[in-house]
């Protein structure tokens, strides 16, 4: 298993490098300018285009921009954004604020998901069954920003339960209804597909054979069902986590959250595109989304014994082999 997991670490590693250069080549041949072009003469554009280095060659710009992360841990700083100040010094409120309103959003879609998947497996063809499935297939249909100015109409004008704006002083009220918005896509995706895959496994000829030995209800659901359903539905969770965590763009520009979203969405429609923003939240969503990969590849190996046999079987093949070329090199 440790070698399961080294092999995909290193490859983590290099996926999120060739990431970083692809992001920094788009980035850099995408239209438009860092700089406030009305607000600045042409001589003080060529001036500043200087200073950041942008006339060298590309592959000069992306070795100085790796050397400068690598030697001071930071992104550098911002061009038009916040008056250039340091983007370490700005990113870290923003990801506290999307990573707490997207971790709330991810409890409620994954354990309400989870509950209506199992409620409507359990009960197929059922009231509940049908319930779920036409709940799953809206929840799917309505995009979350529909969702939040809904919640805002009834929520925040007519019954004034919340605060129409978010407001970081009241944070867990003003996180309520954004992370209900944001979770109604998750908790549908993960109900239709704990759904789809427990009736697939309660059909399948273990279960049944468990069944003929006398083995029924909880124990059943959860030693046999569950935890063979629960191998794909991982699957579907991992990049709706990303997604929940990095914060959804439009959802944050309408609730006013200073969060991820809201900070790309500034840096690509300000007066000029800041570059080492854009970059520095591509590579952060780039790193999140390989890093919750990596976290489910190691979930596989606890959840599914085949992938720890067959690291097993490929360290006994290699053994083999190597014993065999030793073996013919000493006749040799």
């Amino acid at each position: 298993m440790a070698r399961y997991i080294i092999k995909r670490i290193i490859m983590a590693v290099v996926t999120l490098f060739i990431i970083t250069f692809l992001l920094f080549l788009l980035v850099r041949i995408m239209p438009g300018n860092p700089f406030p072009s009305e607000r600045m003469s042409d001589e003080a554009i060529a001036k500043k285009r200087a200073e950041m280095g942008l006339d060298d060659p590309i592959l000069v710009q992306f070795g100085n921009y790796i050397a400068e992360i690598v030697k001071s841990g930071s992104f550098g700083k911002g061009s038009s954004l916040y008056n250039g100040a340091p983007i370490s010094s700005v990113l870290p409120s923003a990801m506290n604020n999307s990573f707490k309103i997207g971790g709330i959003a991810i409890c409620f879609g994954v354990i309400i998901g989870l509950i209506l998947g199992i409620a409507a497996a359990l009960n197929r063809g059922r009231f509940w069954d049908v319930f779920c499935t036409v709940l799953s297939i809206v929840g799917v249909c309505i995009p979350s920003y529909v969702f939040m100015i809904f919640l805002q109409y009834f929520f925040a004008y007519k019954v004034t339960i919340f605060p129409f704006y978010f407001n970081n002083r009241n944070f867990l009220i003003s996180a309520i209804m954004p992370a209900l918005s944001l979770s109604l896509f998750s908790m549908s995706t993960v109900a239709r597909f704990t759904r789809n895959e427990m009736v697939e496994v309660m059909d399948s000829d273990y279960v049944l054979l468990a069944e003929s030995k006398g083995m029924y209800g909880t124990k059943l659901t959860t030693r046999h069902v569950l935890r063979n359903a629960l191998i794909p539905i991982v699957t579907v969770i991992a990049p709706l986590i990303v997604d929940l965590l990095t914060g959804a763009l439009v959802v944050e520009k309408i609730y006013g959250i200073n969060g991820i979203g809201k900070l790309m969405v500034d840096a690509i429609t300000g007066e000029g595109i800041d570059y080492n923003y854009v970059l520095a939240l591509g590579i952060l969503y780039s790193a999140l989304y390989i890093g919750i990969m990596l976290v489910l590849d190691i979930v596989y190996c606890l959840l599914d014994p085949r992938i720890r046999v067959a690291d097993k079987r490929g360290k006994k093949t290699e053994k083999k082999k190597t014993e065999t070329g030793r073996g013919e090199a000493v006749q040799a």
